[in-house]
């Protein structure tokens, strides 16, 4: 099993609290109180902090910066800029984190983006960093006989693009987390970690702490261990209260239950 300080969390989580220089250096005291050693760079203004101001701000509190979400289209049409953001910030990981503006019903819209996010991954391995791929659901949709998700891995090189798996879309979409992970042994960097349940009342899909759904964690996190995961982070889109509370519950699940 992992060691806890691999385990951290992303920004998108806390969105809602890093809106401002001062609600985000509480966010940044809080989530370093819960236990987590470091953060995914998602859904924080880049007006807030210059990116070495970030770094000393998060390593101040015992925080590092294990990967970011960085705007697809620049991932895919500003490369450079890109780069020289992740080199800032100290972190060789990248995810693309949503098809914005892709038609998934059209084969030369799917083409298109398959073959930008190879040439941009080049790029990046170029500089010594890595792009990563962040699904959704959307991606079980059928191209050419095979999910878009196989296809974007078959049809890309591994140098160039890698994963981060996000079991809840992944297990809403209809796939396996850990059949997932092991196809993608020794490409699956990141990992994100984000529980699935029913709502009672509709039976539709609801987000949930780790160890408060009906994912199996144990088995899922053997796998990505064994597919070469260096990040597990810990995501949850919506919250039924305090965010703050929420991550608090998973962090206490893994520390408990998945870590030596």
């Amino acid at each position: 099993m992992p060691k806890l300080e691999q385990f951290g969390v992303i920004l998108y989580t806390l969105r809602d609290f890093v809106k401002t220089r001062e609600d985000a250096l509480a966010t940044f005291d809080k989530v370093s109180e819960i236990g987590y050693k470091s953060v995914q760079v998602s859904g924080l203004s880049a007006d807030l902090f210059s990116e070495e101001e970030l770094v000393d701000t998060l390593g101040e509190r015992g925080l590092s910066i294990c990967a970011t979400h960085e705007s697809g289209d620049e991932i895919l049409h500003q490369t450079e800029k890109v780069i020289d953001r992740l080199k800032k910030l100290g972190t060789r990981y990248t995810a693309y984190p949503f098809p914005a503006g892709i038609d998934f019903s059209n084969e030369e819209s799917m083409d298109g983006l398959i073959t930008g996010l190879n040439e941009a991954g080049r790029k990046m391995a170029d500089a010594g960093l890595v792009l990563c791929y962040h699904n959704h659901h959307h991606e079980f949709q059928l191209s050419r006989g095979k999910t878009i998700l196989q296809r974007i891995y078959e049809e890309t090189d591994p140098r160039f693009l890698q994963a981060e798996i996000d079991t809840f879309w992944v297990q809403r979409g209809g796939g396996s987390p850990v059949g997932w992970l092991r196809s993608l042994k020794g490409r699956s960097p990141l990992l994100h970690m984000k529980d699935y349940r029913l709502k009672p009342e509709s039976l539709d899909a609801d987000y949930a702490e780790i160890g408060n759904g009906n994912m199996d964690f144990v088995e899922i996190v053997k796998a990505a261990e064994a597919a070469g995961c260096e990040h597990y982070i810990v995501e949850q889109d919506t919250c039924p209260g305090d965010p703050f509370d929420s991550l608090s519950q998973s962090f206490e699940y893994i520390r408990d239950n998945l870590v030596w």
